[in-house]
């Protein structure tokens, strides 16, 4: 089940690790002759634009659950409205150089897969080919009555013609602030008119895994296979405040898996981890690149053992 662990405040501002390229040649270390398991979070998006719920720069805020989506057609008005925009800029974002090098990796032998908790699809364009979308996808709906599947560019239409100059009156209340699972923040939404699934007239929902609702057995089983068919598992731009991410922290340490990790900020495994990173996805992850290409230059390899933040 995706279970808050806090309330969604921004979390405490750090200072980068000032041996960045010392921890990223441990890293690289740690990955030659392995096959790792990466698992990502939103701080690997948030240079493509998307932004995220816990850095130090993002608003407060309250996630809509899984049970206020279903209990409440307010709610659903609410969320469409916002998702009607907000869609748009996570379909319009494009991978950054982190996400290329994943990918990149993959086919080198270096990644065994990806499992990402984002819905922003940013690893799929990137190229990621054994990936799981823990936490579904923004490009999909499906019915909760009769279980439709349905492009969200074949909503978009629907709901553009129900709601004509939608996007346009609220531009004009000001700007747009987009939130991280591919909705909008508007505080005005009662005259949005929502759209019913085209087969049954049941309840459409984003292919999104609210919280509290439960990630699919089927994408479970697919991420447990590949952390236990790897060698390593490394963490990239993720606090694991979530528990549907941090479960396969735990599967790998219980196992005898090390774990690195990379991203701004402490993080739920910092106390588990084999290294830690504290530092931007997209410079760290390009530090490594250029460790893992230039050989390891006479480092012996497992120094990351000791090197904590």
């Amino acid at each position: 089940m995706r279970i808050r662990e806090t309330a969604w405040t921004p979390a405490t501002r750090t200072a980068p690790d000032p041996d960045l390229p010392d921890r990223a040649a441990v890293l690289a270390d740690l990955l030659r002759g392995r096959r790792a398991t990466v698992l990502t979070g939103a701080g690997i998006s948030t240079p493509s634009g998307i932004p995220d719920y816990r850095g130090p720069d993002s608003p407060a805020r309250t996630p809509m659950t899984f049970q206020q989506f279903v209990g409440d057609p307010a709610f659903r008005r609410h969320y469409w409205a916002r998702n009607h925009l907000g869609w748009r800029h996570m379909e319009a974002a494009r991978p950054n150089a982190a996400h290329a090098l994943l990918a990149d990796w993959e086919r080198r032998g270096i990644v065994a897969g990806v499992i990402t908790q984002n819905v922003d699809l940013l690893h799929l364009k990137a190229g990621s080919r054994r990936l799981v979308d823990l936490h579904g996808s923004y490009a999909v709906v499906t019915c909760l009555d009769c279980g439709l599947r349905q492009s969200r560019w074949a909503l978009h239409e629907d709901l553009d013609r129900l709601n004509p100059g939608f996007a346009e009156k609220v531009a004009t209340r000001g700007a747009i602030e987009v939130a991280p699972d591919a909705d909008a923040v508007l505080a005005d939404t009662a005259d949005f008119r929502m759209v019913d699934c085209r087969r049954c007239s049941g309840v459409l929902k984003p292919d999104i895994v609210y919280f509290g609702e439960n990630v699919p057995a089927a994408r479970v089983q697919e991420a447990n296979a590949l952390v236990d068919g790897s060698d390593l598992v490394v963490v990239v731009g993720s606090s694991l405040t979530v528990r549907s991410g941090y479960r396969f922290v735990r599967r790998a340490v219980t196992t005898g898996i090390p774990v690195a990790v990379v991203n701004r900020g402490h993080t739920r495994a910092h106390d588990e981890a084999t290294l830690t990173v504290d530092g931007d996805c997209v410079e760290v992850l390009t530090l490594v690149d250029r460790a893992l290409h230039a050989g390891s230059r006479g480092r012996p390899t497992g120094t990351g053992g000791t090197m904590q933040g």
